[in-house]
């Protein structure tokens, strides 16, 4: 579970897409990410630009302080490699980044037992986001129709007291009418 929980700190949005840094992925494979990128390379026909795409300058500088941050809630065993991944991140070369699609795509690549079972921990990763983005949605859905409810029932009272408020303009007006002082023939 902390694994799993360790994979989703490391996934990010970039370009409406959920995905994760070829650096945090070569940290969880246990390798370079050079060589991450090379094995990519040598087999560029399986990553199409929906699975894996570039970073631009811009999206590397404010991905940078997503993932600073995200690095203060990894576990302890996991810093040293972060220190190092950061040290990697100062070099020249932009990350690419890996949509869901291109991580499965990876296992196919990279052929090691670490990669496989690593795989199989982001798949699930991205699978947990996508139950508690399913939830946060339906739960929105609920809350936008408890507001049309509400909206209707604050009509409704609207109304009711209306109504009321003509009740009493008329009650008042017939009290009016019968207090009236009497002209004329008198008894």
């Amino acid at each position: 579970m902390q694994l799993i929980q360790s994979i989703q700190n490391r996934i990010y949005e970039v370009r409406g897409e959920r995905v994760m840094i070829d650096r945090d992925l070569a940290i969880l494979y246990e390798t370079e990410a050079k060589v991450l990128n090379q094995a990519v390379k040598r087999n560029l026909k399986r990553f199409p630009a929906d699975f894996m795409f570039q970073l631009t300058h811009n999206e590397w500088s404010s991905l940078r302080f997503q993932i600073e941050t995200s690095n203060k809630l990894q576990p302890e065993d996991l810093r040293s490699q972060i220190v190092t991944a950061k040290n990697q991140s100062r070099n020249r070369f932009l990350p690419y980044a890996f949509t869901e699609q291109g991580v499965a795509m990876l296992s196919s690549v990279l052929n090691s037992d670490k990669a496989i079972q690593m795989n199989i921990a982001v798949m699930r990763a991205f699978v947990d986001i996508r139950k508690a983005l399913f939830v946060q949605t339906d739960i929105r859905e609920k809350l936008k129709q408890i507001q049309e409810r509400i909206g209707e029932h604050d009509t409704q009272l609207n109304h009711i007291y209306e109504a009321l408020e003509n009740l009493l303009d008329e009650k008042a007006i017939e009290r009016k009418w019968e207090e009236r002082e009497r002209i004329g023939f008198k008894k």
